[in-house]
Parts: structure tokens; C-alpha cells; sequence
């Protein structure tokens, strides 16, 4: 399989589960597509304007989760799991059927989604990939949360701080390449709140489908999860996963480096509109076997969307 092309799946994926924030029962299916038709999400409960394109500026809310609507404002949410993990297995083809607004939170993570999509098996093309070099250094910050994406000559890196007031999750940082890092920690790693939040999350309309089985609770100084962490850095890279789904907005996978502190859906999404208010920051490069350009491109740093 060549790393250099575009990827869809081999055979149609179905998945039921609940929303995490409506509660609502929904149903997943995952469908092949052809090279260049990107991703699409559509609405299967609607007959009509049910097509909503997951680009960052169709991102209309980051509040706890990415919300996306198309210009009839029909929405689809929760879409940052499924998104990260198309992005770090290398899926750049799929048409996504859903019949509610939101998408099954599943386990909290990103595992099911994955070992759902190795087990169909990954579809090759003979049409090149096109990957987003960052050229110029774009930045911004809200008070003590920042982020920032720079040039980097061979990688896809994302570095994550994290900081909460609170004995478990306390100060986490983790720093990946998405081109060549092993993500199963990444992908394992689930959704999670503070014990002390969830009524409050509740009253305010969100969580209604979350419990133990696809969040991590943290009470005081304790995990209310029976099964404990799957990884000593399960909340930073749960972080991570968001990030990646949410950077895959951009329509690419990004030839670059992005740092954060404090960062979440919201630093995402305002530093990828920042980016592509002016076009002199990123160059879109087609990558073709015979004109690898190894100053941007080391082969063995693409394993990992092989």
C-alpha cells in the first residue's frame, strides 16, 4: 500500500451507541468513497439540505464538543473522535451516514472507531495525497491558554499542556508525531470530567448520555472508573485525539507544528481560522512518489498513514 495516496475503506461499517450531550440512541454507518470526494457527514434522518461538510469553518460551536452546520443549519456533533481518528490512521475518503444530530460516544474514545476501520481494512488509490505546509508561524493566546502552529521540516507534531486544579489530572504534558508516533494511547484514551461538574454539566443540557462507561470521573483525588487509566497520560492524550480531529477541519493533514497550553476545541478551531486568513501562512502540496520533496517529507516519518 502506498503511502503517498488517498485511502478509504474497504467495506461499509455500522455502529450503534447513545450521544454523550443529547443521550439520544444513534446509527453509524461508514462508507466507502472514491479519491477526492474528502469527508462528508449526512444526516440520513432528513430528506433534504442533510449534507454537512466538516471543514473549520463550518464549525458553529466548541463548547464541550465540535458542533458543525451546513448553511440550512442542519448540525452534526461530537464528530472530534471519529475526525482524529481518520486522521492518524489516514483515511482521506468516507461518507459518513448518521441518523441524529450527534455522534456515538461509544467508549469515550477513539479505540472503537479505529479497530472497527483495521478490521474492514484500508482501500488504496492511485490519486496523490495533498498535505498543508505551514510556511508562516501563526499564534494566539486567551489569558493563560495558548497555541500556535510553526514550520516543521519532516513531522505532523502536536505538544499538549494540560492543567487542571485537581490532584490526579494536575500538570500533563505529552508531545506526538502524528507521521510516525505509535497512537494507540492516543486513540485508547477517553473523554473525562470532574465529579464535582457533572450536575452542573447536566442542568446546563450536556452529558444527559455520559456515565462510567464511556467517560473517566475524577473524584478528589481518586478515578471513579473501576478500571483505572488506560495510560499514565490518558487525559493529556485524550486532549491530543480531540486536537487531531479537530486540525483535520482544515481538509488536510498539516506539515507543521502545533503547541498548546490549556488549549481544547476552541484554540483549535481560532488558530485554524487565523491560519487560513492569509494564504502566504501554508502552501497545499500534492505529494507524488517521483517528486517527494525530502526538505518537507521523510519517508519513514509516514508510516503511520500507510
Amino acid at each position: 500500500m502506498s503511502i503517498l495516496s488517498q485511502k478509504t475503506i474497504k467495506n461499509k461499517i455500522s455502529i450503534k451507541g447513545i450521544g454523550l450531550h443529547t443521550g439520544n440512541s444513534v446509527e453509524l454507518n461508514l462508507l466507502p468513497a472514491a479519491p477526492n470526494t474528502g469527508i462528508l457527514f449526512k444526516r440520513v434522518d432528513l430528506s433534504k439540505n442533510n449534507i454537512v461538510i466538516p471543514t473549520y469553518d463550518n464549525v458553529i460551536d466548541t463548547t464541550l464538543c465540535t458542533t458543525l452546520a451546513n448553511e440550512n443549519g442542519v448540525k452534526v456533533s461530537t464528530v472530534e473522535h471519529l475526525m482524529g481518528s481518520l486522521y492518524g490512521l489516514g483515511i482521506d475518503n468516507l461518507i459518513v451516514e448518521v441518523n441524529n444530530q450527534e455522534l456515538p460516544i461509544l467508549d469515550g474514545s477513539a479505540k472503537i472507531f479505529v479497530e472497527k476501520i483495521l478490521a474492514t481494512g484500508i482501500k488504496d488509490s492511485s490519486t496523490p495525497i495533498k498535505l498543508i505546509k505551514i510556511e508562516k508561524k501563526v499564534s494566539l493566546s486567551e489569558g493563560s491558554k495558548s497555541i500556535s502552529l510553526e514550520k516543521s521540516k519532516v513531522a505532523s507534531e502536536i505538544d499538549f499542556e494540560i492543567k487542571y486544579n485537581n490532584k490526579i489530572i494536575n500538570t500533563q504534558k505529552n508531545k506526538i508525531n502524528i507521521f510516525n508516533d505509535d497512537l494507540k494511547n492516543i486513540f485508547e484514551s477517553r473523554t473525562f470530567c470532574l465529579y464535582e461538574d457533572v450536575e452542573k454539566l447536566k442542568r446546563n443540557g450536556f452529558a444527559k448520555g455520559g456515565s462510567l462507561d464511556n467517560a473517566i470521573v475524577v473524584d478528589k483525588d481518586k478515578v471513579l472508573n473501576t478500571e483505572g487509566l488506560r495510560n499514565s497520560k490518558e487525559f493529556v492524550n485524550h486532549k491530543i485525539l480531540d486536537c487531531m480531529g479537530d486540525l483535520f477541519l482544515s481538509g488536510y493533514r498539516i506539515v507543521g507544528s502545533l503547541k498548546t497550553s490549556e488549549g481544547g476545541h476552541g484554540l483549535t478551531n481560532k488558530i485554524l481560522r487565523k491560519l487560513f486568513s492569509d494564504n502566504s501562512n501554508f502552501t497545499v502540496i500534492e505529494i507524488k512518489e517521483k517528486t517527494l520533496p525530502y526538505q518537507i517529507l521523510d519517508r519513514s516519518s509516514l508510516k503511520s498513514i500507510a
